[in-house]
């Protein structure tokens, strides 16, 4: 006769009291991917699953960054549980994104920064995105713009001027990340900035930065004097 599965219910008590009473730095991030996973995987210890995950991935940004598709490769992972870690990604940019709204983006540079690093400093691929501000530099839209491939995204200058007539956008910044994590701007990403923000001149629209985003850090285009 088979043995009963085991009743973790005991520890999972004890996550979430810890967490209850400790609030965010209370849980190891193991345990906090344990504990979400175990939402979602009843009557069954999440702990290896999890552990198995954050080694997969490099840590706990690069697992909620993780393609679907690669998730899938990793045994024990279903939809629900790629659907739990996604939902608590986007919770997490949501609410990075929501202090870069409340006030002028250049006054509040640090929050953008924090926001720019959680979105796109995980990701394998290339990512292009433009910023749009309007005249008291307040964040419009942030676009996805083009992806592309581990060392190159497309962006063309008059792909991103036109969408900033279509707004009505009063200022850009442009931001792309680095997958190899070094984000220091290459001879192509300094010549690009240059003619987008010569194109937008004669038209009112001011390129305020360039950043790219690296597991090391950032570079800004304009701190470096390149723009």
């Amino acid at each position: 006769m088979s043995a009963d599965p085991p009743d973790n219910s005991g520890h999972r008590a004890r996550l979430r009291q810890r967490l209850f009473e400790g609030g965010p730095e209370a849980l190891l991030d193991h345990e906090l991917i344990e504990y979400l996973l175990a939402l979602t995987i009843p009557r069954k210890d999440t702990k290896p699953l999890a552990k198995t995950l954050l080694k997969e991935f490099g840590g706990l940004p690069g697992l909620l960054a993780a393609d679907a598709e690669a998730m899938l490769r990793i045994e024990g992972v279903k939809d629900t549980q790629i659907a739990a870690l996604k939902a608590v990604h986007a919770a997490a940019l949501r609410l990075l994104q929501a202090r870069v709204r409340e006030q002028p983006v250049l006054a509040n540079w640090q929050a953008l920064l924090d926001y720019l690093r959680a979105d796109m400093a995980p990701h394998a691929i290339e990512r292009v995105r433009v910023l749009h501000l309007n005249t008291r530099n307040m964040l419009i839209r942030d676009e996805l713009m083009n992806e592309g491939s581990i060392d190159e995204a497309p962006l063309y200058v008059r792909q991103v001027i036109a969408r900033a007539l279509h707004l009505g956008s009063a200022a850009l910044i442009l931001v792309h990340n680095h997958p190899s994590g070094d984000p220091s701007p290459s001879r192509a990403d300094i010549d690009v900035t240059r003619k987008i923000a010569e194109a937008g001149k004669p038209l009112g629209i001011v390129v305020h930065d360039h950043i790219i985003i690296g597991s090391e850090g950032h570079a800004s285009l304009r701190a470096k004097g390149l723009i």
